[in-house]
């Protein structure tokens, strides 16, 4: 794998099918590793006698980790051209630290191991989303990334599946999953071409411009993107309402397979519906998608608040897909339509991302307080009564970012 990759090619470049290939199977290996990590970790540790109140102390502090690297993480994307190798750095990071787990199971190694493993969460994802944008450019981007969700989502259910097996099995071996999974995405990292990675395309700056303003100015001008700042706060209403609502279904079904097919449900419609998303988001823009995706979410919350049946939940959870859908190729989508030509993409996805984290640290916290209080019906309530703010905001203040649906306004 070469380390320097290229400063520009042209816009209008078109990559190889070999880049392509690799960068679905790259999408469906990463998420599954992704997928896995969290709950082998806890079931390890729960079968090596530690306490619940443990277990949660120390997958916190991998959420503390992943919240505080967002921001470093996208500014770092945004510096180095190695890519490829930046992201490979961060998946070894995560396969030793399950062997971490493994070998080393007291406290303070573990808390270590999460703190590494959070701390690739600054770079993983918007990794991906990057490596994608210096590929296809800025045109194709929107149906790329649909493909992209596609390949995630179907890793995330058939990881999904398997780890349910493994842990339901008690198996000695859990932790070696992602470890496994390392392997084919570093391959697929691999077969990646870093020449066909345009440097400036990958961080939304501008193709041939003479000069560049200074890394300061840049930075205050997303402070100052009104775009940016209201999708930011609409990001943030939103998981304060989407983050606690799975667990808080959960707890209303009995058993595990059923608990299990809620998150595997909306996987499915994901892997269906992203590529039409990808599609849609050029014809008709950004914002129609956008405010389908967040109508879903309070319709889902009034739902959950009215049955209590299992099978009418799990159906229910189709919503939970079609938001994950949208967001999944919106969300990077818009931030590159607002950012582009500024060369600061990923620093935007890294700033976005610290926001999403703290609505979603938030949540559960919030939550948990009104239905303790008031009951589950009344935190379906709470949540649905957000996420229709989070609707209202973005029909009102957020406009059309699709630049020449823009013009023909």
């Amino acid at each position: 794998m070469s380390v320097v990759e290229p400063l520009s090619v042209e816009e209008t470049a078109a990559p190889s099918r070999q880049s392509l290939f690799a960068l679905g199977w790259l999408n469906f290996f990463l998420a599954g590793m992704q997928t896995a990590f969290g709950p082998i970790a806890a079931a390890y540790l729960a079968a090596h006698q530690w306490t619940a109140q443990d277990i949660g102390f120390v997958l916190s502090i991998g959420g503390i980790a992943s919240l505080i690297s967002q921001g470093p993480g996208g500014e770092l994307l945004d510096t180095v051209r190695a890519k490829r190798l930046l992201l490979t750095i961060a998946v070894v990071t995560i396969a030793l630290s399950s062997l971490i787990f493994y070998l080393w199971p007291s406290f303070p190694v573990v808390a270590l191991a999460e703190v590494l493993q959070g701390i690739t969460g600054g770079v993983l994802g918007p990794g991906v989303v990057a490596i994608t944008l210096g590929l296809v450019g800025h045109a194709a981007l929107a149906e790329r990334l649909g493909q992209n969700q596609r390949f995630a989502a179907a890793g995330g259910v058939l990881v999904t599946v398997t780890m349910a097996l493994v842990v339901y099995a008690n198996s000695p071996w859990a932790m070696f999953v992602p470890v496994a999974l390392a392997v084919p995405v570093v391959v697929s990292l691999g077969q990646i071409r870093g020449e066909e990675i345009d440097f400036r395309r990958a961080s939304g700056a501008e193709q041939g411009r003479a000069g560049r303003p200074e890394r300061a100015t840049r930075d205050a001008a997303l402070l100052r993107n009104h775009r940016l700042l209201i999708f930011a706060f609409c990001a943030v209403l939103f998981q304060l309402a989407n983050a606690s609502m799975l667990p808080l279904v959960g707890g209303m079904l009995a058993y595990e397979g059923k608990r299990q097919a809620l998150i595997i449900v909306p996987q499915l419609i994901v892997a269906l519906l992203a590529p039409w998303v990808g599609r849609q988001a050029e014809k008709p823009g950004r914002k129609p998608l956008l405010l389908m995706g967040f109508a879903a979410l309070p319709i889902r919350a009034m739902l959950f608040a009215l049955f209590s049946d299992p099978y009418a939940l799990i159906v229910i959870q189709i919503l939970d897909g079609i938001t994950a859908a949208v967001l999944g190729v919106m969300t990077a989508l818009v931030i590159a339509d607002v950012t582009k030509g500024t060369g600061r993409f990923n620093l935007a996805q890294g700033i976005f991302g610290t926001m999403m984290g703290v609505g979603a640290s938030l949540s559960p916290t919030l939550t948990g307080l009104i239905v303790y209080r008031f009951g589950p019906s009344a935190g379906f309530v709470s949540l649905a009564a957000v996420g229709l703010v989070a609707f209202l905001v973005v029909a009102v203040l957020l406009p059309e970012t699709k630049q020449d649906l823009k013009r023909n306004e």
